[in-house]
């Protein structure tokens, strides 16, 4: 189940009820948004909560779904800030963490409004830098570190995550741009976005185009050491197997149906979410309904 981070969600305890009720009815995840003012225009009068207070709340309504963000801006936190939230999650969850990361958007109202850097090749770099960075601090190993935005001196960040060495990332973006695949490419999963919408499940053909085009980079990257020349970056190692992640909107009637063909198709969760236009994307009634009704079954 996948939730905003306003409306109605920005409340942790209604949070924590979806929790609870997810994992009564056999749902495996958790997710919420991390944003701060979304669509200024569109959300304007909303609450908004943060997101690793909600996922508190969801930790301690629950034992056993998996916890994360679908996804956090990493050019928008600390690192070493985000590293120690993320930390504290996964320990007090006992280990079910998934730290879902992005760019981030939309770019002039959530990080414009703010006076913060707006150029996404920067917004890139600080993404892939910073996701490198956190995977050291997740381990608990004493870093020092000289980047293009970012330096570290002899910093050590205790506790480590539950995980070890780290929980798995999962790092999305819209198809067909093909640089956020690259870099999903380099830890464990994608969760792909595409021209149809959020809330609208996309094609089984989308999804094959997604999985090849990633499968191709990670054999790539296997047979360069984990370079990839085209992002400077360097791949931390992947921690399991690699998730595809697609979602949208779902009646329990339809749902094998929806899900069967992108299952065959490569993808491997299923991530119920609302449409962008609808208030139920944000109502405690609509998505409580949804999810008491449980996930699709194949």
């Amino acid at each position: 189940m996948n939730v905003p981070n306003f409306g109605d969600f920005a409340d942790p305890r209604a949070v924590a009820t979806v929790a609870r009720a997810a994992e009564d009815a056999g749902w495996d995840g958790m997710f919420v948004w991390d944003h701060v003012v979304h669509r200024k225009e569109s959300r304007r009068g909303q609450p908004f909560g943060d997101p690793w207070m909600l996922l508190t709340a969801a930790a301690l309504a629950t034992s056993t779904i998996r916890l994360g963000t679908l996804v956090t801006p990493v050019a928008r936190r600390r690192p070493e800030q985000l590293a120690r939230q993320v930390a504290t999650l996964d320990v007090l969850s006992g280990g079910r963490v998934v730290f879902g990361a992005g760019l981030g958007g939309p770019v002039e109202d959530e990080f414009g409004s703010f006076g913060d850097e707006t150029d996404p090749v920067v917004l890139a770099e600080k993404l892939d830098e910073g996701l490198g960075l956190l995977a050291r601090y997740w381990a608990g190993e004493r870093v020092d570190h000289d980047g293009l935005h970012y330096r570290v001196r002899d910093v050590e960040i205790l506790p480590a995550t539950a995980q070890r060495p780290r929980p798995p990332v999962w790092v999305g973006g819209f198809w067909p741009a093909r640089r956020p695949f690259r870099r999903a490419a380099r830890w464990d999963g994608v969760v792909p976005l595409f021209a149809s919408g959020h809330g609208v499940p996309p094609t089984p053909g989308e999804v094959r185009e997604v999985t090849g085009y990633v499968t191709e980079h990670r054999a790539a990257q296997g047979s360069s050491s984990g370079v990839l020349p085209s992002d400077g970056a360097v791949s931390s190692g992947a921690v399991g197997p690699f998730e595809v992640v697609v979602g949208g909107l779902t009646t329990p009637e339809a749902a094998a149906d929806v899900v069967g063909p992108l299952a065959e198709a490569g993808a491997t969760w299923w991530d119920e979410r609302g449409l962008y236009e609808s208030p139920d994307l944000y109502s405690l009634p609509a998505v409580l309904r949804r999810v008491e009704a449980g996930p699709p079954r194949l």
